[in-house]
């Protein structure tokens, strides 16, 4: 059985009229990942060189023991965003007269198959032959590597039934992220350290085997955790239910007020919120809206005079992450009910100004948010104030005008991750002007006449923007109606 059910995944994908394009952006993905894992392998190479020479630790595994749940917590994290669910696949199969247990076990034994279950062992199998063999022995070195090993496995299986069980909720996100931050806050303001505290269980598979069973107890209580949620929901009506009732009155009622557009509008909130794909990008809002911890309180990006430019970048991305990523698909949203806007009387315009009204709301809503960044300084509110203006005002009409380029259709109900339906070669190319555009004007000013001219000379372009907005955004809405049947003719391509 399990060799027909091969067959028939064989098959689905090599009769598909994408075969060629999903065959080529797969053998550019696959050397993309064959690059990232040769990455960590590297780093695995040199991780006991870098704790002891950069971070200055003398018992390197101690310190790796007492840091592995931070790094389980980050697997967590990846791993909510990235590992996609079969749950797609499943619907496939279920209307056949086949064992729905044995159909499951296939699918979940499939989901195995992914570089990111190699991550533990290229990153730390290194470093228990070059570090941990030679002290303790290669015994213990092989257990110690197992424990790292079964518990990724074991995250893996977790995570399955975790995405599926609180996806279609802000619940399972809000619960990642908290874990996580809870855990390294605790850690930064020294109230605890679970890290330490978890230490004692790695290095107690140094000196024993017992780890292994309880660990391997673990990763088979996982497994038929996910394979029991999974066998117990696993009908059709439930699949379609679960996807078009739970979200069926989560309306944005205000945006009534904007008219047709709002309409509009508010039926694009309903797409992001109940597909995966455009709910990530969503998500990924609150991950950027973090991004400027990273720089702002760090040494490293500290200036004596002004501020680090770098700074300009960090404030574009977290004011207009979202019309960055959500809208280099502009069209692509909608390429499975693009027809229907077509023969609506100004139903192209209607669509346009209503994504224009979402990017916007969105922007606005992200720097309400990073408000609070005014903690390391009056010139970081300024710097997102300026680059805020600057995406509605400018940025937003390259987004859109760039993503016009020759529009690619979309499956929305496939995975939300490294899935490249609707991208083109210049959604691609896209950020390099997205991301230049505001340098373009900052710099010169910032040159001449000081850093924070720069960001008034955005501030300024950003307000004329706004103050051209309808005429850019009329312009916009006549170039999708002018070339509506070749973007139309394009997008009844079957995927």
């Amino acid at each position: 059985m399990v060799s027909n059910l091969i067959k028939l995944e064989i098959l689905k994908r090599i009769r598909s009229t994408s075969f060629a394009r999903s065959l080529a952006i797969g053998i550019f993905v696959f050397f993309i990942g064959i690059f990232l894992l040769g990455y960590l392998l590297l780093l695995g190479l040199v991780l006991n060189k870098l704790i002891r020479e950069v971070l200055g630790k003398d018992d390197a595994v101690v310190f790796i023991n007492s840091c592995l749940l931070y790094f389980f917590l980050l697997e967590l994290i990846y791993r909510y965003f990235i590992q996609q669910l079969p749950v797609i696949s499943l619907g496939s199969f279920l209307h056949l007269p086949l064992s729905k247990s044995k159909i499951i076990h296939f699918l979940l034994g499939s989901s195995f198959i992914s570089p990111l279950n190699i991550i533990s062992l290229l990153v730390f199998g290194p470093f228990a032959l070059m570090e941990i063999k030679p002290i303790y022995g290669g015994f213990p070195a092989v257990i110690w590597l197992a424990a790292v090993i079964l518990t990724s496995w074991s995250i893996h299986w977790f995570i399955l039934w975790f995405k599926q069980r609180f996806e279609d909720s802000l619940i399972g996100t809000l619960a990642v992220f908290t874990t996580l931050l809870i855990s390294l806050g605790a850690n930064y303001f020294g109230f605890y350290d679970l890290g330490a505290f978890f230490e004692p269980v790695f290095t107690f598979a140094l000196e024993s085997p017992v780890p292994i069973f309880l660990l391997l107890t673990l990763l088979i209580l996982s497994y038929f955790l996910c394979f029991a949620f999974y066998r117990q929901n696993a009908y059709l009506e439930e699949l379609s239910e679960k996807e078009h009732l739970q979200f069926a009155n989560k309306n944005l009622g205000f945006l009534s007020k904007f008219g047709l557009a709002g309409e509009m509008a508010n039926l694009e909130w309903k797409l992001i919120i109940r597909h995966k794909k455009s709910r990530t990008y969503l998500m990924l809002c609150l991950v950027f809206l973090l991004y400027g911890l990273i720089f702002y309180n760090n040494p490293a990006f500290q200036s004596t005079s002004g501020f680090n430019h770098q700074f300009i970048f960090v404030g574009t991305f977290i004011t207009g992450i979202f019309m960055l990523q959500y809208g280099q698909l502009f069209l692509s949203w909608n390429s499975p009910a693009f027809d229907f806007y077509v023969h609506q009387k100004n139903g192209l315009k209607a669509l346009v100004r209503g994504k224009y009204l979402l990017f916007t709301g969105i922007s606005l809503l992200c720097f309400i948010l990073s408000i609070p960044y005014v903690y390391f300084g009056w010139n970081v509110l300024l710097i997102h104030l300026a680059t805020f203006l600057f995406n509605i005002g400018i940025t937003i009409h390259l987004v859109i005008y760039l993503a016009l380029w020759k529009p690619k259709p979309m499956d929305l109900n496939k995975g939300s991750m490294f899935n490249y339906e609707g991208m083109g070669l210049s959604q691609f190319l896209m950020f390099i002007p997205l991301i230049a555009a505001p340098y373009a004007v900052f710099l010169p000013f910032a040159y001449l006449f000081g850093d924070y001219a720069g960001l008034l000379a955005m501030s300024i372009t950003g307000a004329f923007g706004l103050l051209v907005f309808r005429r850019i955004s009329t312009s916009m809405a006549e170039k999708v109606i002018q070339n509506k049947y070749e973007i139309s003719s394009a997008f009844r391509q079957e995927l």
